[in-house]
C-alpha cells in the first residue's frame, strides 16, 4: 500500500532523516518508536504528505504522492489519508458531528451524505449521545474518538496518528489502543502510529524503531 524510499530531510544544518525506507501493507497496524529527536514525527509528517522530503519518493496505492503539488496533493490527502493528533485539534466552535463532517464537506461530499456517514462513525465509536456537544463538553477520550471519526470520514487508505494517546489517562489510553485494532478488524483500516508507549508498540503488527534519523533494525528485532 505505502512504499517510501531513501527519505531524507534536513532542517537548517540538522539532518533529521538520513535515508529511510519504509513499506506498509494494507490492514497493518505499524508503530514508529524511538527516543525524542530520532525523527519519528518528521517521518510521519512526510509519509502523510504534510511535509515534503528533501530527497526520496513516496508511493501510496501506486500513486507517487511525492510528485504531487498544490491542489492535486491537497485533494489526494483529503481523500486517501486520515490524521489523528496528540491533542485532537478539534475546532472548538463546532460540535462533534460538525467536526467529523468537515473533511467530507471539504472534499465536496453532499451535506446529507457527510452527515449520515459522520453519525454512523460516531455511533460505531459509542458517541451517538454526544453529537451536539462541543469539544469543551467532552472528556479527553471522547475528543480523541471524535478525532478518529474525523480521520475515517472519507474512508482513507491509511490513517497516520502522532502520539494519539499521549494526553490520555491509563483507562482512556487502553480504550483508544483497543479501538485501533477494532477498526482494523471490522473496517480493514491501516494505521501508522508514532508512540512512546512501548507496551502498545509491542502489541502492533510491527515496530519501526528510529534512531538518529535512520531505521534501527537491531532495536526493532529486540522489541
Amino acid at each position: 500500500m505505502l512504499k517510501a524510499e531513501n527519505i531524507r530531510k534536513t532542517f537548517d544544518s540538522l539532518q533529521v532523516l538520513k535515508g529511510v525506507d519504509v513499506e506498509i501493507a494494507k490492514g497493518e497496524i505499524v508503530a514508529i518508536a524511538g527516543k525524542s529527536g530520532a525523527g519519528k514525527t518528521t517521518l510521519l509528517q512526510i509519509l502523510g504528505t504534510l511535509d515534503a522530503p528533501d530527497e526520496g519518493r513516496i508511493v501510496i496505492n501506486d500513486i507517487e504522492v511525492s510528485a504531487l503539488k498544490g491542489d492535486a496533493l491537497a485533494a489526494f490527502r483529503n481523500r486517501h489519508i486520515g490524521f489523528v493528533f496528540q491533542f485532537h485539534q478539534l475546532l472548538p466552535e463546532f460540535t462533534a458531528l460538525e467536526n467529523v463532517m468537515l473533511p467530507a464537506l471539504i472534499g465536496k461530499t453532499a451535506h446529507s451524505k457527510a452527515e449520515a456517514r459522520a453519525k454512523e462513525l460516531l455511533d460505531f465509536l459509542n458517541l451517538s449521545e454526544r453529537l451536539k456537544h462541543k469539544p469543551a463538553q467532552l472528556s479527553g477520550g471522547e475528543k480523541q474518538r471524535v478525532a478518529v471519526a474525523r480521520a475515517l470520514i472519507n474512508n482513507p487508505d491509511i490513517v497516520f496518528a502522532d502520539e494519539p494517546s499521549g494526553s490520555l489517562d491509563t483507562v482512556q489510553k487502553e480504550e483508544l489502543h483497543s479501538l485501533f485494532f477494532k477498526l482494523r478488524s471490522q473496517m480493514g483500516q491501516t494505521f501508522v502510529i508514532v508512540t512512546h508507549d512501548m507496551a502498545f508498540a509491542r502489541s502492533t503488527d510491527r515496530v519501526i524503531y528510529m534512531k538518529d534519523g535512520v531505521v534501527d533494525e537491531s532495536s526493532s528485532i529486540l522489541l
